[in-house]
């Protein structure tokens, strides 16, 4: 198969499963023998060295620099001929705008989950430690943040649902863009 540029943007609110459902289509995708690169919002603010949960780091000014700062690095490794796949929060407008006219084969994915199940889940205990007094600047409670609404698509949850059903399905509306 050739290899084309392009992006692929999966965003939602911590425990969504942005980064399960990025770590299955990255599987397949390169399965399929398509060059591919995963980043995790997680594993990039260790790297950007913003990790500490500080109002600096995690408020809004913090969030869309570093959300930018995201954007510009899939533009520069799609430049190189790999599909990017992306699991991150960055949920502002400007920034998905900025995103459908400077990123090759832009594709927006919303992982859309009631927050009752965001709370149940949990995994990193955001929302416990937030409900504690402990955390502030949580995207969707104390942050306001943009929910997408031109995403190329939102998944609505379903709790029967497989990660390898909506990975499989991306990949089918990618091909069927032929953007894969």
């Amino acid at each position: 198969m050739d290899n084309f540029s392009r992006v692929i943007w999966i965003t939602g609110l911590s425990g969504s499963g942005k980064t399960t459902i990025a770590n299955e289509v990255v599987s397949r995708l390169r399965s399929s023998g398509q060059a591919v690169v995963m980043l995790d919002g997680d594993l990039m603010r260790e790297v950007f060295g913003v990790g500490a949960a500080t109002d600096k780091n995690h408020g809004r000014e913090g969030r869309l620099a570093l959300a930018k700062q995201y954007a510009n690095l899939c533009r520069v490794i799609a430049a190189q001929g790999f599909i990017v796949v992306i699991a991150t929060i960055s949920m502002f407008r400007e920034v998905h705008i900025w995103n459908r006219s400077n990123l090759p084969g832009y594709f927006e994915m919303y992982l859309k989950v009631p927050l009752e199940e965001l709370r149940r889940r949990d995994p990193k205990g955001i929302y416990s430690r937030y409900d504690a007094g402990e955390l502030n600047c949580v995207a969707g409670l104390d942050l306001q943040v943009d929910e997408p609404n031109e995403a190329e698509w939102i998944v609505e949850f379903e709790p029967e649902r497989s990660v390898e059903s909506i990975a499989k399905e991306l990949i089918n509306r990618l091909n069927e863009r032929q953007e894969i």
